[in-house]
């Protein structure tokens, strides 16, 4: 006849559950751990894969580590990660449902990697999204809809990549989407349709491009954008109209170092109804500045409601 000890019991089950379902109690040995696993940082300790996590932690600071490629599942157990940290980990392909399960992610850095390819469906489960850093990496092209799981999203950062197109579809379901930054790529063509998802777009930078022609058509779905760059462009002109859809609302135009030989002449250029002022004092007025070159003469412009704008040295 055998008793057994309801605490006893208890004490097992708290402690050997966990063993028997692999979910880990512990720091993992590399790496330092904060209140309770919530925090868990395992910067620059040789990583080559990714290590058991609780699912109590909500940071995961995995920098300067040698990932390679990022699997299907590999963080699936770690459902309550709030911000993933990866940049410097070598990640050269992100594969389909790499962040399954992390449906609480909001903050995902993958900045400074060698990341060439990101499979279709990589950002599933991705719905709390809200910051995206992807920026310093060797991404050439975006699948369409590669980013629509993030209904959430709000800063996209994909500075220093090697894109060279942007196609309609691209950022579809990310309409809530208001910064988006593209500087530093290789952009030729943006074709019709490609902003038709981010009409919201407040900020979006596109210098350091080989853009020759300005997109009017797909920037015309663009409604409220408060600040464009466009310096260091190999653009020739900038039609009549090109950010009138912008209405009252742009604060900030860079234009520097380009080689513009239209004259942007009319004040709906900029915005609709704008007030044209000719030779003012810009410390009296809230404005932002235009440029227009004609051989080797700048004529400046001040243009009502804007605030300032950059130029060519």
């Amino acid at each position: 006849m055998y008793s057994f000890s309801f605490p006893l019991v208890l004490v097992c089950l708290q402690v050997c559950i966990p063993f028997v379902f692999g979910a880990p109690t512990q720091c993992p040995s590399q790496c330092h751990c904060h209140g309770d696993l919530q925090h868990v940082i395992c910067d620059n300790v040789g990583l080559k894969k990714i290590p058991p996590i609780s699912e109590a932690t909500r940071l995961l600071n995995l920098q300067r580590n040698n990932l390679g490629n990022l699997a299907t599942g590999g963080f699936s157990e770690m459902k309550g990660l709030i911000s993933l940290h990866l940049q410097h980990c070598q990640i050269r392909e992100i594969s389909s449902q790499a962040f399954k399960g992390l449906k609480k992610l909001i903050y995902l850095y993958l900045s400074n990697n060698e990341i060439s390819t990101i499979k279709p469906g990589a950002f599933e489960d991705l719905t709390e999204l809200t910051y995206l850093y992807l920026d310093g990496n060797q991404i050439t092209s975006l699948p369409k809809g590669i980013f629509s799981p993030m209904i959430n999203l709000f800063i996209l950062q994909l500075n220093n990549n090697k894109l060279g197109e942007l196609q309609p579809g691209t950022f579809n379901g990310t309409s809530d989407l208001r910064w988006l930054y593209m500087s530093g790529n290789e952009l030729s063509s943006i074709q019709p349709g490609s902003f038709d998802e981010v009409e919201n777009l407040a900020i979006l930078t596109l210098d350091h491009n080989k853009l020759s022609i300005y997109p009017l058509l797909a920037m015309s779905k663009l409604r409220v954008v408060e600040e464009l760059n466009l310096s260091k462009n190999p653009l020739s002109l900038i039609p009549d109209h090109a950010f009138r859809s912008f209405g009252r609302y742009m604060e900030k135009l860079h234009l520097n170092d380009m080689s513009l030989e239209k004259a942007l002449k009319r004040s709906h250029v900029l915005c609709q109804d704008a007030h044209v002022l000719f030779q003012q004092d810009i410390s009296l007025w809230n404005t932002i500045w235009l440029m227009e070159v004609f051989k080797k003469f700048i004529y400046l412009f001040l243009v009502f409601d804007l605030t300032s704008i950059d130029f060519m040295d």
